[in-house]
């Protein structure tokens, strides 16, 4: 016979089966109340949770809590402070729960937020930790919104990573291609091409910045050029070099003070990978392309 918790037993007294089901309920009832015992008023399992076992738990006015994913339990206790437990067994093969086990969280209640049920833990152990709940129309917007703020995150991430911002807006750009013209000049060899080209690359990302903002990129971009031009040929015009596009206002303004900024992690990346693709396709001596096979005609062996 196949008990409640799995175990197959063989009785060959039917009188005995009560007595064993009414062990199997007083083991559960038993290690419930080692849990409850130790100050535990919230349980989250990833598994289900019957009527007998949901019994006890709102006796002791505990909440429990099934079918929790394993993610958001791993997240539940790098937040609470709590350990995830696999079995209560331990090295002397008894069972016990110790209290430092358990997490901590100031209130753990469900709420209704639209059409779904949330349990949401306020005030945990980890202050760092935070969800954030977006709502949209549809869910064409919420994925938008998701992509935007994981966006937003990483920026952070970033930043805290490298310590260090730089002004946004295409203000990184113009300055490198000015200082690669200037410096390109000064070569006699191919390599000027080379260089200059690269610095007339760079302007791609404030033109299309400007584009996407339906500003006119021809002339926005040429102000941005001159600004940062003059900052690095008169050394009173230094505080031009944080200068950047406005896409609000359509204009040029210090980024830095406006508070437009990127890690400079992410800058450096972009053009350290933007160079190696490019070498990597000039290092490309010929390319051989293989013919599309013939289709066979109707009647013919293929």
């Amino acid at each position: 016979m196949k008990m409640a918790q799995g175990v197959t037993v063989q009785i060959n007294d039917p009188k005995k089966l009560e007595s064993i089901r009414q062990r199997e309920i007083d083991i559960i009832k038993e290690r419930i109340e080692m849990i409850l015992s130790s100050g535990a008023n919230v349980i989250l399992t990833t598994k289900g949770i019957d009527d007998l076992c949901t019994k006890f738990f709102i006796e002791k006015g505990a909440m429990a809590v099934r079918r929790c994913k394993k993610e958001d339990l791993k997240r539940i206790c790098k937040a609470t402070g709590a350990t995830l437990l696999l079995t209560l067994a331990n090295l002397d093969g008894d069972e016990s729960f110790d209290t430092s086990f358990l997490g901590y969280a100031d209130e753990v209640a469900q709420e209704r937020i639209s059409d779904e049920e949330l349990i949401l833990f306020k005030g945990c152990k980890v202050p760092q930790t935070a969800s954030i709940i977006l709502r949209g129309a549809n869910s064409l917007m919420l994925e938008e919104m998701e992509r935007s703020i994981h966006d937003a995150l990483c920026a952070v991430k970033r930043t805290l990573e490298a310590n260090a911002v730089v002004p946004g807006g295409g203000a990184v750009e113009a300055a490198l291609s000015i200082y690669l013209e200037n410096f390109a000049i000064t070569l006699g060899s191919r390599e000027q091409l080379a260089i200059a080209q690269y610095a007339e690359a760079l302007l791609v990302i404030p033109k299309t910045l400007a584009i996407n903002a339906a500003l006119d990129a021809t002339d926005l971009v040429a102000k941005l050029r001159a600004h940062h031009n003059a900052a690095q040929r008169d050394p009173s015009k230094k505080n031009l070099s944080w200068s950047g596009l406005d896409l609000i206002g359509g204009k040029i303004r210090n980024n830095t003070e406006a508070g437009v900024l990127e890690p400079s992690q992410g800058k450096l990346k972009c053009l350290q990978f933007a160079t190696e693709a490019a070498i990597t396709i000039l290092r490309i001596d010929d390319l051989f392309k293989l013919n599309p096979k013939p289709e066979p005609v109707r009647g013919e062996d293929y």
